[in-house]
């Protein structure tokens, strides 16, 4: 039988992964992750990547490239086209005591891995009564803006988000991209690391020396007096663009970790300015921009001066790549909102 491997006793999730060494560089989003996942396979020989065109080609996007070069063939690693086959070895290798990073190499490829996902990946820990752990990041290649085809622009948050016992995480900056994947290798729980791919190319300093906030941590991006936008991912920055136009004075708060998430931050910043818009690129009913918005209405109602309004995707499938600038929430639709929640009395 294989040796189980241990994982160190006192272990904490909110630890803070010790990086290879201190740096400032500029980055963009694709950079950082791979930096990310240099630093966690030099840290911890038990971390391996797999997926789908991830050793060979170094991935779509390039973003696992230079891995197998330096770590070699046994920890970074091309799977089948078998995306539920991927999530199940990482489910096995988990249980060994491995950290497995599989890739997902589009969003819309999750699906066949759904059961995996769900029935197993997600219960295991609890299954066990915590004695063993599942350390799987899943990274997600995620949401539209690339003018990709079929099945290469989803919105998958809400699937994760309705399975207890994953968490799920969504960078907007090349800092948190770098911070968050290091966090999600570290955590004892499985992670689903959702990457907004239009913002791959987007550059920013990151400091690998100096921690960002933990997975469960929100960051107000732009401080406002009257409306409170709430977002993440990709739609960070189009909040900003937005704020940067708008008359009001908006306040844009980056959840950054879905969940756990941080309703702390949400609720004193909307208590402050007494109105708030959800931005999200998933369809409207049942997104996760709908369970924000009770839970705001439930806990903020007597601050609140206006209704709390959505600047989402529409209810209908994702459309072909001539279309999606239509689909997706941009700046006029969010501005539209905000127009919107002002005018209330």
């Amino acid at each position: 039988m294989t040796q189980l491997i241990e994982r160190p006793l006192g272990f904490d999730d909110d630890d803070v992964p010790e990086p290879d060494a201190q740096r400032i560089a500029p980055m963009s989003m694709a950079q950082a992750v791979n930096r990310a996942l240099h630093d966690a396979m030099r840290a911890d020989a038990r971390v391996l990547v797999f997926g789908e065109d991830v050793a060979t080609l170094g991935g779509v996007f390039r973003v696992t490239e230079g891995l197998t070069e330096t770590f070699g063939a046994q920890r970074c690693f091309d799977t089948p086209l078998a995306e539920s086959a991927i999530i199940g070895i990482a489910v096995g290798m988990a249980i060994r005591g491995l950290v497995p990073v599989p890739e997902i190499q589009f969003d819309g490829f999750a699906a066949p891995a759904f059961d995996q996902m769900v029935s197993h990946l997600a219960k295991y820990r609890m299954r066990t009564r915590g004695e063993i752990d599942m350390p799987v990041t899943v990274r997600i290649p995620s949401f539209g803006g690339i003018g990709a085809v079929e099945h290469h622009s989803e919105s998958t948050e809400t699937h994760w988000l309705h399975t207890a016992g994953l968490k799920v995480v969504v960078p907007s900056t090349p800092t948190d991209a770098y911070w968050l994947l290091r966090y999600a290798i570290a955590s004892r729980d499985p992670v689903i690391y959702l990457e907004p791919k239009r913002r791959y190319w987007a550059k920013d300093v990151v400091d690998t020396g100096n921690p960002a906030p933990p997975i469960g941590r929100a960051e107000v991006r732009r401080r406002g007096d009257d409306v409170t936008v709430i977002t993440y991912g990709p739609l960070v920055a189009t909040a900003l663009n937005a704020a940067d136009m708008c008359p009001s004075s908006l306040e844009v708060v980056d959840l950054r970790s879905l969940n756990p998430l941080d309703f702390d931050t949400v609720a004193a910043s909307v208590r402050r300015t007494g109105r708030a818009v959800v931005m999200h690129e998933g369809s409207r009913t049942l997104g996760f921009g709908a369970e924000l918005a009770a839970r705001i209405q439930e806990e903020c109602f007597y601050d609140l001066e206006a209704p709390v309004l959505r600047a989402t995707g529409f209810d209908t499938p994702y459309p072909p790549a001539r279309l999606e600038k239509l689909w997706l929430p941009g700046v006029d639709r969010l501005l539209d909102c905000v127009d919107n929640a002002m005018s209330r009395p």
